[in-house]
């Protein structure tokens, strides 16, 4: 179909460093510019991002170091880029709580105000969720194909998470994906340590996610100023931070985390 537009609509996706907005960087930025009439102009660009991309961050979307070394700046690129999108409404997925808010910072960065009080912005995944909603009534129709009854009853949300999980094994196990190099691999399987590693969100060493596993199996802060450093190296170049978690509104668990990584150092 056609779409309805009365300025440019500009699709774009980033591949960053991180998912830290202030702090990370792009390293790779495709924009697929539609025009009033329904033609299309795609620009893509690899980007030095002037900052080292961790080597967790390389595994997800397989750009490295290497790979950008010799790419322009972001500062190099930005008349292009905001050239390229004058006039243009901003769409993508999750683009508005992450791809808009680090594409703008990129654009301060080199001196460019990317002016957004006349743009529209479309997050096409809030379409996803508000059409399709990801909660577990929703959920229990999609793999039981029946309405949860006394949804928010502990005990009936309890039951219907089963069935769901249940639902889900046989529904998946068989089905094959590929991944960027092109190798396929089966992510689902009824196998308990295979769906807990496929699940965790991060490999955290608290249950907050404040403190992570790196792809060393170090301990690393996960915020603030000192997110992605080794927790033992800032604790043992400013002990003072480790008083301040103490004192602060982290939750129990995070500081008895903290706690016994202070105590091995003393031990080590």
């Amino acid at each position: 179909m056609l779409l309805n537009l009365n300025k440019p609509l500009a699709f774009f996706d980033l591949e960053t460093t991180g998912i830290n907005v202030g702090s990370d960087r792009i390293v790779e930025i495709s924009i697929l510019k539609v025009n009033i009439d329904n033609s299309t102009d795609i620009l893509t660009k690899r980007i030095n991002p002037t900052i080292p991309i961790p080597e967790f961050t390389s595994k997800i979307h397989g750009i490295y170091d290497k790979d950008v070394v010799d790419c322009p700046t972001f500062k190099d690129l930005a008349p292009q880029l905001a050239q390229f999108l004058t006039h243009c409404d901003l769409a993508g997925f999750n683009s508005n709580k992450f791809d808009v808010p680090v594409l703008v910072e990129e654009f301060l960065r080199a001196g460019i105000d990317f002016d957004l009080k006349h743009r529209k912005l479309i997050d096409v995944q809030n379409i996803f969720h508000y059409m399709e909603p990801r909660n577990l009534s929703a959920a229990y129709k999609f793999y039981c194909d029946k309405p949860l009854e006394n949804a928010h009853s502990a005990e009936a949300d309890t039951i219907a998470t089963y069935e769901i999980f249940k639902a889900q094994i046989a529904r998946y196990q068989d089905t094959e994906l590929t991944d960027e190099k092109g190798n396929k691999f089966n992510p689902i399987k009824n196998d308990m340590n295979a769906l807990s590693h496929l699940t965790a969100r991060n490999k955290n060493a608290d249950l907050a996610g404040r403190i992570i596993f790196n792809d060393k199996d170090i301990e690393v802060f996960n915020f603030g100023k000192h997110k992605d450093k080794s927790v033992k190296e800032v604790f043992e170049k400013e002990p003072s931070y480790y008083n301040w978690m103490m004192q602060g509104d982290f939750p129990l668990y995070t500081k008895k985390i903290i706690t016994q990584i202070r105590l091995s150092m003393k031990t080590n």
